[in-house]
């Protein structure tokens, strides 16, 4: 019987070792905490060995074992819903401007969660064929406030869901999640195809707030662009980009669904995630009355 060469007794097999254990094994000193590997994948990065994109992937791995739904989830006040018991003409315009792929469905009250709609299965109602929403609804989901990322993309990939209903601890609707936030926290921002990524549309109007002009505008718009746009005199010296302003501003980094007053502007953080913002909606407020400012 001959001796396996790779063994380290004769007759005795090496045991197999992932290639992640053969990589790790190539870098001493061994380390012996999460933020030691971390600075050692920094130091590779520091010596072109990997790239910024690639660190920056493998820290968003470190992040999501570490964060939980409620740290990213859509708050329930902002969740876009259709109410089931209204007729399909008063929420299709939303449906329509939105232009997400899915929907909670509630009866009445957010924390009346009966399903998901499929924007595409509303192509029935289009068509004219027999329509009824509650058959078209799908099962919905619902997760734990405290759930891990990790935990819930693995079984998001396991259950071949796409979104989650979090809820608290008294079982009422405290969000939502879906594959493509978690995805985020590691590849950074995913644009789909009703995402705007020309630079001509990096400033675009919307329907009116409640107080003035809203435009929905991207995070690295200049911000000469942004004054000439909408009228503004946001300056910096640190900065160029309406995101880097608002962080400058912030002193921090502002988390999704963040509002922000600065002067009569109002900021809100449609997309972001640990590293940048991507989105905002920018709303103009009511200037100061002149007599309260004197008072």
């Amino acid at each position: 019987m001959q001796d396996n060469p790779n063994s380290g007794k004769p007759g005795e097999a090496k045991p197999h070792r992932s290639l992640f254990e053969r990589l790790t094994a190539l870098i001493a000193p061994e380390p012996d905490s999460r933020s030691e590997l971390l600075a050692i994948l920094h130091d590779a990065h520091e010596r072109n060995l990997i790239d910024a994109d690639a660190l920056s992937m493998i820290e968003g791995v470190f992040q999501v074992s570490e964060l939980s739904a409620r740290d990213i989830m859509v708050p329930r006040s902002q969740m876009d819903v259709i109410d089931i018991t209204k007729p399909i003409a008063e929420w299709l315009p939303m449906v329509l401007e939105t232009a997400h792929s899915r929907f909670p469905a509630i009866e009445g009250e957010r924390d009346q969660v009966v399903g998901i709609l499929m924007a595409k299965d509303l192509l029935r109602y289009y068509a004219g064929a027999s329509f009824d929403v509650r058959q078209m609804l799908r099962p919905a989901v619902f997760i734990p406030e405290s759930k891990r990322l990790n935990v819930l993309l693995s079984d998001f990939r396991a259950k071949h869901n796409h979104m989650a209903i979090v809820v608290d601890e008294y079982g009422g609707v405290a969000g939502l999640i879906t594959i493509e936030d978690v995805l985020e926290q590691i590849v950074g921002d995913i644009e789909d195809e009703y995402d705007f990524d020309e630079e001509q549309d990096n400033i675009l109007a919307i329907k009116a707030g409640e107080y003035g002009p809203r435009w929905r505008i991207k995070a690295l718009t200049e911000l000469t662009q942004v004054n000439e746009e909408l009228g503004t005199a946001l300056t910096s010296q640190d900065v160029d980009t309406l995101g880097g302003f608002i962080t400058n501003h912030l002193a921090r980094m502002p988390h999704k669904g963040e509002v922000i007053d600065i002067d009569n502007l109002r900021f809100e953080i449609l997309r972001a995630d640990a590293r940048q913002i991507h989105v905002l909606l920018v709303e103009k407020l009511p200037a100061p009355d002149a007599d309260a400012l004197d008072d």
